[in-house]
């Protein structure tokens, strides 16, 4: 393979802030009577990698968008200084493959989580050297095929020497109706309606061997 631009979903991708944001979202909840038990960690598997605002309307039913946006305000703004500061976990290999592989590829993020989370990885992991550029759902409020475009536009990115590696069916359609190839992360959050997808990672270093 000749691929010299590798653009990343962040989420169950790269690392896993599940414990560091789960309780933020359980006190923003909780203060709002919101919930009558606090979420696990486990309970945000199914919503890492999609909206936000959809998150809030599947954990709490015929919440008002008003409601949601006050709630998200409070989420966000709590998040992303948590974040940089106490971060997520990342996967095993990330950093040593990142930094392998930014001495001969270009490295790009692109995700579906709000303004701010992206630049709180990069601050807290020390990666800003290792990434040409980013973009996220939340600065932009495009869905992540627009955003790869913008992304692709921007840095005059050509398919076929770009690839998209992600954890989900969204980051596979994503890519595919940009006309790149696609990696899934079969260790992330995700799983695809094909379960024999090739090509596939069971852990991020073993991206080495498809890029």
């Amino acid at each position: 393979m000749n691929y010299k631009n590798l653009i990343f979903d962040l989420d169950g991708t790269l690392w896993d802030s599940r414990a560091s944001i789960i309780k933020i979202w359980n006190h923003v909840l909780n203060k709002h009577q919101l919930i009558k038990k606090d979420l696990k960690p486990e309970n945000m598997n199914q919503y890492m990698g999609l909206l936000a605002h959809d998150i809030v309307k599947d954990i709490v039913p015929g919440i008002s968008d008003l409601q949601i946006q006050e709630i998200l305000s409070e989420i966000v703004s709590q998040e992303n200084e948590v974040l940089r500061i106490q971060g997520g976990i990342l996967y095993d290999s990330v950093e040593e493959t990142l930094k392998s592989l930014s001495n001969t590829h270009h490295l790009f993020i692109v995700s579906n989580c709000q303004d701010g989370y992206i630049e709180a990885f990069l601050e807290y992991c020390q990666f800003n050297d290792l990434f040409t550029d980013f973009e996220s759902h939340g600065r932009t409020q495009k869905p992540k095929a627009e955003n790869i475009k913008l992304i692709m536009e921007r840095n005059q990115l050509k398919p076929e020497n770009t690839i998209y590696i992600g954890d989900t069916q969204t980051d596979y359609d994503s890519s595919r109706s940009n006309d790149l190839e696609f990696i899934f992360c079969e260790y992330g959050f995700g799983k695809l309606t094909d379960p024999a997808y090739e090509p596939s990672v069971s852990k991020f270093s073993d991206l080495e061997f498809y890029i």
